[in-house]
This record gives structure tokens, C-alpha cells and sequence, in this order.
């Protein structure tokens, strides 16, 4: 995806987080806050965020915070828009919480959950969901279609500007070529190619 965006002609500020360190609004203030002061220290004219999973839960965190005149538009691959139904079952386990730390136990679909209460988004945001799975397992416990992490139906939030779905699992996402091109014409003209 990197690799993509910049042959695109994007200036890429990749930042990495440790996910399983501490709660959604401590990462996201700490790594998306990163991120945008990287953007800016580069001159960059807008800011466009290409979220991966959390990621995306991290960024509309952050917006719901700050207010960044120079937000330019949001692509995010599947993300728990409206949490993960395997939250729901294991979050309890303290194996879940050895793996995936504080911020995984707040993706429930419960509606206090963080991602629910987030609510509406009000940017530019383009959603690209999986419809493939390496782990069957995960995928039986997941209503309808899904990526083994989340389902098509809540990788959607309320306010988005457009929802698209690629034969893709959730960990490879980000390399499959028909993502990395929506990505792409979604940050050009703000919609998929449908």
C-alpha cells in the first residue's frame, strides 16, 4: 500500500502503534496526533488518512477530538465501524486481553462500545471491507460475510461517503491489488470504483 500511494505522487508518513499497549483514546492521541504533526512538519497542504482495522477506530477517535482544517479524505480497511461480534464472545477471555490488550476489549458491538459511541462520521470517508477468510473458525461465528475479524455490515458507519467490498482477508488487506487501486481512487476523486 505504501508502495502504491507513492508512486501515486503521495507523501506517505507511515506510523506504527502498539496496539496492545493501552485504551483507543491514549493511541489514537498519541500515534494519529504523531502522524498529523509528521504531515504538517512536511508542508503537506491536506492530510488524508488509509487506516487499516483499529486504525480507522483510532482516526475517527482523533477527529472526534480535533478539529483539522487540513483533513483532506479518510479510506479505511476493514475497520469494526460498529465493532466485531468476536469481541463479543472472547473479549471475557484473559487470553484476548494477553493478545489484543485494552484497546481490542473496547471493539465489542455492545452500544456503549467505543466504536458505536462514536457515532456519525462527518468527513470524507471511503470503507473497504473483506469478503475472505483464512480462519474458518472465526468466520462461522460472524453473521454474514466477513474477513475472519469483522463483517461487510459492520465495517459500515453512518455518514460515509462510500462502502466497497474485495475478495481479500483482514490481515491482507492492505497488499491486495484491487484495494490498494480503490484506496487510490478514492483519495483522487472521493468514491470507488463500483
Amino acid at each position: 500500500m505504501e508502495a502504491a500511494l507513492t508512486r501515486a505522487g503521495y507523501v506517505v508518513v507511515n506510523i506504527d502503534y502498539p496496539s496492545r499497549s493501552a485504551p483507543i483514546a491514549q493511541l489514537s492521541e498519541t500515534s494519529i496526533g504523531e502522524a498529523v504533526n509528521a504531515c504538517r512538519a512536511q508542508g503537506a497542504g491536506k492530510i488524508h488518512f488509509v487506516t487499516h482495522s483499529m486504525g480507522g477506530i483510532l482516526v475517527r477517535d482523533y477527529l472526534s477530538r480535533h478539529s483539522m482544517p487540513d483533513l483532506g479524505r479518510v479510506v479505511m480497511l476493514g475497520p469494526p465501524n460498529q465493532g466485531s461480534e468476536l469481541v463479543d464472545i472472547f473479549g471475557r477471555w484473559w487470553i484476548f486481553n494477553v493478545i489484543n490488550g485494552p484497546a481490542g476489549k473496547e471493539l465489542s458491538t455492545n452500544p456503549d462500545s467505543t466504536p458505536c459511541k462514536l457515532g456519525t462520521v462527518n468527513f470524507s470517508l471511503g470503507v473497504i471491507a473483506g469478503d475472505r477468510s483464512v480462519n474458518w473458525i472465526n468466520s462461522m461465528l460472524i453473521p454474514g460475510a466477513n474477513d475472519g475479524k469483522v463483517s461487510v455490515e459492520r465495517t459500515k458507519v453512518a455518514g460515509m461517503g462510500d462502502h466497497v467490498v474485495v475478495h481479500a482477508t483482514h490481515p491482507f488487506i492492505l497488499k491486495n491489488r484491487v484495494a490498494i487501486e480503490q484506496t487510490i481512487k478514492f483519495l483522487h476523486d472521493g468514491g470507488f470504483n463500483h
